[in-house]
């Protein structure tokens, strides 16, 4: 723990350092990374071979989650749930008719609570440097993934029931979107630590 405590986050290599200039630097950075979510959870781009569209919303959270650091990442989670929860249209399948509280509770709702959990783990490996090279960051995403999808999967089980195709319907259907988003993510954070490693040199 003491050498996670040492490695600086990517929001930390810039900007204020303490005091109040720190704290509005962090409130920006909540903001700007619900902002990023709120939008990321609505695009979806076409997988060729693959009949589900690879959204953006699960590899922004492991991103923020990954540069924001464990307390501000959870921060951020947590302020995008709020939003959710009272009723705006953030989640990637919500509506001006389906939202809050009602969508939270329903088929999304584990998956949900593996976002809260899968940014503090990202968070918490980029206090250890996991995002500073491609291997590590991609067993990062590779663990992000896992525990997203656990309590997701939980979820559809205990709703719908155990005898259901709950891996076809929660799992594998998004598997090779999520493999291209992991090997995205592999080669993007490490290479803006490397950016970040020249502008100090």
């Amino acid at each position: 723990m003491n050498i996670a405590q040492k490695r600086s986050v990517l929001v930390e290599t810039f900007g204020a350092q303490e005091g109040a200039a720190l704290r509005a630097k962090q409130a920006i950075l909540v903001i700007a990374g619900i902002a990023l979510l709120a939008v990321c959870a609505k695009i979806k781009v076409p997988v060729p071979g693959s009949p589900v569209a690879m959204g953006l919303g699960t590899f922004a959270v492991l991103t923020v989650g990954a540069a924001y650091g464990p307390r501000l990442g959870l921060a951020t989670i947590m302020g995008y749930m709020i939003l959710g929860m009272i009723g705006f249209d953030i989640f990637q399948s919500s509506t001006a008719d389906l939202n809050g509280i009602e969508y939270m509770m329903g088929s999304t709702g584990g998956y949900l609570v593996g976002y809260i959990i899968a940014t503090v783990l990202m968070g918490t490996l980029a206090r250890m440097g996991w995002d500073r090279s491609a291997p590590k960051m991609a067993g990062a995403m590779l663990l992000g993934n896992v525990v997203l999808y656990v309590p997701g999967l939980i979820w559809l089980g205990m709703l719908y029931g155990w005898n259901k195709p709950i891996l076809e319907w929660g799992l594998t259907p998004f598997l090779v979107g999520d493999a291209i988003k992991l090997a995205l993510a592999a080669m993007v954070l490490p290479a803006v630590w490397k950016l970040v490693g020249r502008a100090r040199g």
